[in-house]
């Protein structure tokens, strides 16, 4: 009996440390914003405030083959202060320095676009789900879970500076008569960085069309090119983008999809770093024609317009405190909507690890 009780405490424990060997690493970030806002409305004479306290929390898992693959994933339990399982799709690194998105994959321009400086804070104004028009390069960026997206290793084709990615998506969602999703989807981005003098430039952009199963819509799901690009000279970075095309609001106003046609965005920014502070400020524009499903767009147009600005201090590492402000100006159809539209402030602090 002793002998079996010792055999199983052995195999036991062989079993334990095969497990740990063979577990991937992983690792875990996240971040907490603690602060108050300020909103003052057009369509009030009273300001309102709020207090600000959002969390997130996501995992990382990667492993190595033998081969030199890494293969990665990881999940999200905590986005901006609420519960949340999202898992991330699973991504291979090969040993060239490209890279294979599967699964939740996304689309390859997205990743394209050079980032334009943008104002941080956690201020805002809350727009109306009946307005339609962009508020960002991607507004477009639409896809099913089953997808892959391939990006090359840098200096693609020989040519230095160079990264060059394509997407593609697949489903079959059965929409109804009031709704509309992405069935097939794809999408081509390419990066070029290089330099000019003391300036370092980066230019970005690219394209996705994508399709739906709605026998009611009109347009296709998404039909969209985003192009941008961002200088940084010392301390200075300045950037701007433009995308424009037509596609259907998923979920627009009363849960009913719509029809946007002549959609155009652009945003601009420019970032200045002196020491521990970073000053930023950004603008940006969108508008868009939109109507019900089946039918041809407004003559009016939906449309969006902020202007903001930011300065952040890093108090120690991971540590940073950020006073923010931010303009908007929102209008459904060609009229203002003043309870939509109006300033907002931000005093805060964020931890992040």
């Amino acid at each position: 009996m002793k002998k079996e009780l010792l055999m199983a405490s052995a195999l036991t424990a062989s079993f334990g440390l095969a497990k740990v060997a063979e577990a991937a690493s992983y690792s875990m970030s996240g971040s907490i914003f603690s602060g108050v806002t300020g909103d003052d409305l057009d369509s009030s004479t009273d300001s309102t405030y709020g207090a600000v306290q959002e969390g997130a929390l996501s995992f990382s898992v990667s492993e190595t083959t033998d081969g030199g693959v890494k293969i990665s994933s990881g999940f999200t339990v905590v986005n901006e202060g609420a519960a949340s399982a999202a898992e991330d799709g699973i991504t291979l690194t090969f040993t060239d320095g490209s890279t294979l998105d599967i699964l939740d994959a996304g689309n390859a321009y997205g990743g394209a676009l050079a980032g334009v400086p943008s104002a941080s804070g956690e201020q805002g104004v809350a727009d109306t789900s009946a307005n339609n028009a962009p508020t960002d390069l991607d507004w477009a960026d639409t896809s099913d879970a089953v997808g892959i997206d391939w990006g090359s290793a840098a200096d693609f084709a020989g040519i230095e500076g160079l990264t060059f990615g394509v997407s593609a998506s697949f489903g079959d969602d059965g929409d109804g008569a009031g709704t509309a999703t992405s069935e097939t989807a794809y999408s081509m981005g390419a990066t070029y960085k290089t330099t000019a003098g003391d300036t370092s430039v980066t230019v970005g952009g690219g394209f996705v069309t994508a399709n739906t199963s709605s026998a009611t819509a009109s347009n296709d799901m998404a039909d969209s090119m985003a192009v941008s690009i961002a200088a940084t000279t010392g301390n200075l970075t300045v950037g701007a983008g433009y995308s424009n095309g037509s596609g259907l609001a998923a979920s627009a106003a009363a849960g009913v999809a719509m029809e946007v046609d002549s959609a155009s965005y652009v945003e601009a920014g420019a970032k200045y770093t002196s020491g521990d502070i970073v000053f930023t400020v950004s603008m940006s524009d969108g508008s868009a024609k939109d109507n019900v499903l089946g039918a041809s767009s407004d003559l009016t147009e939906d449309s969006t317009e902020s202007l903001s600005g930011s300065i952040d201090y890093t108090i120690a590492s991971g540590v940073k405190a950020t006073l923010g402000y931010t303009t908007v100006t929102n209008g459904d159809d060609g009229t203002d909507a003043p309870s939509n539209s109006g300033s907002s402030w931000y005093v805060g602090a964020s931890l992040s690890f």
